[in-house]
């Protein structure tokens, strides 16, 4: 039995339900708007719940159909437009630097581009899913497409996630 269900938490009036986790485990992965005002990616792998922004930092891809996968230990969301890699956990953008391109063959390593997708914070109670929407008021990449500008299909005119499992 986990911590959380020992000694679940109150629900706070900033918790948004999402869903139940048994169809969110079923369903992988579901997207809605929270709050009326975010867009926000809820994935469940490898027994555990994250919350993202849905668009990704880059350009606005929609992030719900990306494949997890790991990358030295980190796992990340790459998004399908343009296979830019988000940390499921910071919200870190990665890339693949070469060590010194003198030096063959060439060595290569992930590292950090900062902080650019915002992760809101997955907490779940008797069974619901509820999300924390992250509101720091620290600018962060991922905010540009958290507008009407951006929002030309309605969540509900989206196909389900394809995923891998």
């Amino acid at each position: 039995m986990s911590s959380q269900e020992e000694n679940p938490p109150c629900l706070t009036p900033d918790m948004h339900f999402i869903g139940k986790k048994a169809d969110i485990v079923k369903a992988g992965r579901v997207t809605m708007r929270v709050n009326g005002c975010r867009d926000v990616l809820v994935v469940y792998h490898q027994e555990k719940l994250y919350a993202l922004d849905l668009r990704c930092y880059h350009a606005g891809g929609l992030l719900q159909d990306g494949d997890i996968e790991d990358f030295n230990g980190r796992l990340c969301i790459v998004c399908p437009c343009h296979k830019y890699k988000i940390t499921l956990t910071e919200g870190e953008g990665l890339y693949e630097a070469v060590d010194n391109p003198t030096i063959r063959p060439l060595k290569t390593q992930w590292r950090s581009k900062g902080l650019k997708q915002r992760i809101h914070k997955v907490t779940e109670v008797s069974g619901d899913v509820y999300v924390t929407l992250n509101d720091s008021s620290e600018a962060i990449e991922s905010d540009v497409y958290q507008t009407e500008k951006y929002r030309t299909v309605s969540l509900d005119a989206l196909p389900k996630p394809k995923h891998k499992t």
